[in-house]
């Protein structure tokens, strides 16, 4: 039985804690790689890994609760999910618990992902203000043509 990072209460088997998604040999990278996206695919667990990349130091479970806004107990289920990827590492300090990034390439993670977004977006709006331009052209140029006698 494997413990995960700052896991509390019952010890949890290899399955259930997503091992197998990233160590059989047998399975393509791309299985792999998906698996480790489905750690960042909620939008909680996305500001969580913001919040932590950010952060010069490891941060509390309460700063994070005021940063998402979120219950504790909802915000506990994110941060297994992320523990579970093996993309945090938790640490219990007196009655407190802290996190941190497991890996610095997370950070990277997260300002690649910021990176490409904003060029996705600005490609979408270069197109939309070229259709709108082209869409409003010929009729301009319609109302700027003098009438037939």
């Amino acid at each position: 039985m494997v413990s995960p990072a700052g896991a509390t209460g019952p010890e949890v088997t290899s399955q259930e804690i997503g091992i197998d998604d990233f160590s059989d040999a047998h399975r393509p990278l791309y299985e792999v790689k998906a698996n480790l996206f489905k750690g960042v695919s909620h939008p909680v667990r996305v500001r969580v890994l913001e919040v932590l990349s950010a952060a010069p130091d490891d941060v509390s479970v309460a700063d994070l609760i005021a940063d998402t806004g979120l219950e504790a107990s909802h915000l506990s289920q994110h941060l297994s999910v992320l523990r579970r990827h093996n993309l945090v590492v938790a640490e219990r300090r007196a009655s407190q618990v802290f996190y941190r990034l497991a890996f610095p390439e997370v950070a990277d993670l997260m300002s690649v992902s910021r990176a490409l977004l904003i060029k996705i977006l600005e490609r979408t709006h270069d197109q939309l203000v070229s259709t709108v331009s082209s869409a409003e052209a010929p009729t301009q140029s319609l109302t700027q043509m003098p009438m037939p006698r």
